[in-house]
Order: structure tokens, then C-alpha cells, then sequence
């Protein structure tokens, strides 16, 4: 902001950094707070309104810790990678896009967080994953914003420079999904490998992963302990969402689990392998199948859920969400179930066999 045109701004008596744009009646906050001099848009006309958000952006001047200043995003991202958990590809993932922002963004290193704007993390993002889907843009813009709100939380900076700027809309593709002929054929062809070793332990899994809905790390992970043959249910370890969940043992599954339980101790595991990549890459090959992976056979029980009319609630809890079945409708919204297409078939200028008409009187 600039003093340099009295016809152009109004400094506002009795009320000290308070500035006010004639051509738009907008208000401005310009303060110097330790040594800085600190500028804000206000975002209204109300003179009123007005003095209130310079009162708080004076409050958020306060907070600001002055022997932390000159304290660089660099430094900022070093403590964030500190604090990081989860998987360890996800830690991996995050350390890549921390290592790009020290080498590639202006100032990273050598200037004052307090510096940073808006603009420059838009354009190093728009630089860096513009090309790239929104699901990399998105990874990479959640990585700056949780870092900087560090720095918040820390009182080096008194907001968050990423706050404002917005995720990109990701697609929904709707992807492979095998039909459960094709699952049995994958599983047959699996076991029917006469020179894998483990024809039958992959296939064992291949089978489970289709018939229960789990995924590779949580199928792997189970023993004798997680099942409760007596009461019907699997107790299920996501380490995703670092929660446990139950799911049914389902009729076409009891044979398969009862099994694989059979002579093994309490705590070994279910599964002699771990996954079964290959095994799945090379039958689909063989009987000419699209790339099915570990995810489409969970991809296949939710989709054949729905056609046999299961609620989604139900399917939700089934997979362990919290959400009461919302994001199983947002990704299944494809899947025409099969009981909603016979009760559509009712709809129609007659009237339909299942309907006793009632009585009438005179």
C-alpha cells in the first residue's frame, strides 16, 4: 500500500492503522508491529465492521513470538517432517514434495517465513503439479498448508499464507471391476498352476480377498485369534485409519475360513503369502482378462453387495467407514442395483400383478 495519493486513500481518524480505498470504500489494516510493517485487506465497507477486524488482525500481531521471525520455511518444513506418521510410503511421498519446496521454492532457505505470499506457493504449485492430476496437486497443497499451520500453532507467523487458496476437483473414474464369473475363473486358474509352489496359498487369498471385501494388508495380517467362528465374525485391523472393525463371516465365505483356520495355532498367521500381485497379473493374462488387481476384487464384492440389495450403511460398515455409507455412494453411484431395477419395473400405466386392489364403497 502506498501514501502516495491523498485523493486515493483516506487514513481514518481516531482509529490508528486504519486505511480506507475511496474509489471502492474498501477498508485496509496497515501496522508496523516489531520493526514490520503488516497490511490487510478487511473485506468491507462498514466502517464499524471494519474497526473490529483491525482489532483482531492486532490481536494476531500479538501472538507472533518476534525471536522466532526470521525463522525460514526450510526450517519450518524440517520440524513438520519430524512430526510426520503413518505408512511409510506415505512418509516417503511426503518427504519427496518437503525435499522439492527447500530446492525449488524462491526464498525457501534464505528468506523470512513471514515473507511467503500467497502467490509464490500458487505458482510453485501450478509449476511443479499443474500437469500432474489432482490427486498430486492436492497431496502436495495439504503438505504446505499443514506445514505453515505449524508455523501458526509455533507463533511464527500469525496466519496461514495457503489458507485461501482451494483443492482441485478430483475424477471418478469408474474402474475395472471384475464380475464374480470372472472372480471364479481367476481363482480356479490360480490353484490350477502346477508349477507355482504356492498355487494354493495364492489362491486361498485371491478367494478370501473376493469373498470378504478386505484389502491385501488387512487379509494378510489376520491369525486364528481375529476369528470367531462360533459368533460369525472376522475382528479386521486398518492401518489406514489405525482403527479395528468387525466383519461378518458371510455364507460364502465359512467353508474358506473354517479352512484356513484348520490346525494352525492362535496366533499364526492365516495366510502363508502376502499378497498376490503375480498370481493375479499372470491369470487374468492367461484367460485374457483385464489387469485386475487386489483392489478390484474388494471393488467386485461392494459392487455385487449393492446388486443384491444390500443398504449401504451396511456395506459401510462392512469396509469399516464412519461415514454411514457416503462414500460408497459417491464412488458406486454407477451400479444400478438390481432390486432398484425391479421395483422400477412397478412404474407403469397399469397396474402391477403384486397389487390386491382394495374395496370400494357405495
Amino acid at each position: 500500500m502506498k501514501d502516495d495519493s491523498k485523493n486515493t486513500w483516506e487514513k481514518v481518524k481516531r482509529s490508528i492503522g486504519l486505511y480506507r480505498y475511496k474509489p471502492t470504500g474498501q477498508y485496509f489494516a496497515r501496522l508496523r508491529f516489531c520493526g514490520k510493517l503488516h497490511r490487510k485487506k478487511l473485506g468491507t465497507t462498514d466502517h464499524e465492521l471494519a474497526k473490529r477486524k483491525l482489532a483482531d488482525f492486532k490481536r494476531t500481531l500479538e501472538r507472533v513470538d518476534v525471536t522466532k521471525g526470521n525463522a525460514s520455511f526450510a526450517a519450518v518444513l524440517d520440524d513438520y517432517r519430524n512430526t510426520l506418521i503413518g505408512a511409510p510410503s506415505t512418509i516417503e511421498d511426503k518427504g519427496v514434495i518437503i525435499d522439492k519446496l527447500k530446492r525449488t521454492l524462491y526464498g525457501a532457505r534464505t528468506l523470512p517465513l513471514r515473507d511467503l505470499k500467497p502467490s509464490q506457493i500458487e505458482s510453485w504449485l501450478a509449476q511443479h503439479y499443474g500437469q500432474k492430476s489432482a490427486s498430486y496437486y492436492n497431496s502436495a497443497l495439504m503438505l504446505v498448508r499443514d506445514a505453515l499451520q505449524t508455523a501458526v500453532k509455533d507463533r511464527i507467523i500469525p496466519d496461514n499464507p495457503a489458507r485461501e487458496l482451494t483443492y482441485r476437483t478430483r475424477k471418478m473414474p469408474i474402474r475395472l471391476t471384475p464380475s464374480f464369473e470372472q472372480f471364479k475363473a481367476i481363482v480356479a486358474d490360480v490353484r490350477a498352476q502346477q508349477f507355482n509352489r504356492v498355487a494354493q496359498e495364492s489362491g486361498d487369498f485371491v478367494e478370501f480377498l473376493g469373498l470378504a471385501g478386505l484389502g491385501q494388508a488387512e487379509a494378510a495380517a489376520l491369525t486364528p485369534a481375529d476369528v470367531d467362528l462360533e459368533a460369525g465374525h472376522i475382528i479386521v485391523y486398518r492401518r489406514k485409519t489405525d482403527a479395528g472393525f468387525a466383519i461378518p463371516i458371510y455364507p460364502q465365505l465359512r467353508t474358506l475360513v473354517e479352512k484356513l483356520c484348520a490346525g494352525k495355532k492362535h496366533d499364526e498367521r492365516l495366510f502363508a503369502v502376502k499378497e498376490c500381485h503375480k498370481a493375479l497379473k499372470n491369470a487374468c493374462k492367461r484367460l485374457g482378462f483385464p489387469h485386475f488387481t487386489h483392489r478390484s476384487l474388494r471393488r467386485m464384492f461392494i459392487t455385487r453387495a449393492i446388486e443384491r440389495g444390500v443398504d449401504v450403511k451396511t456395506i459401510a460398515q462392512w469396509q469399516g467407514h464412519k461415514d454411514g455409507g457416503l462414500l460408497i455412494l459417491k464412488t458406486y453411484s454407477h451400479v444400478r442395483p438390481v432390486h432398484s431395477q425391479r421395483m422400477a419395473r412397478l412404474m407403469s400405466d397399469g397396474e402391477p400383478a403384486n397389487v390386491v386392489p382394495m374395496a370400494t364403497t357405495a
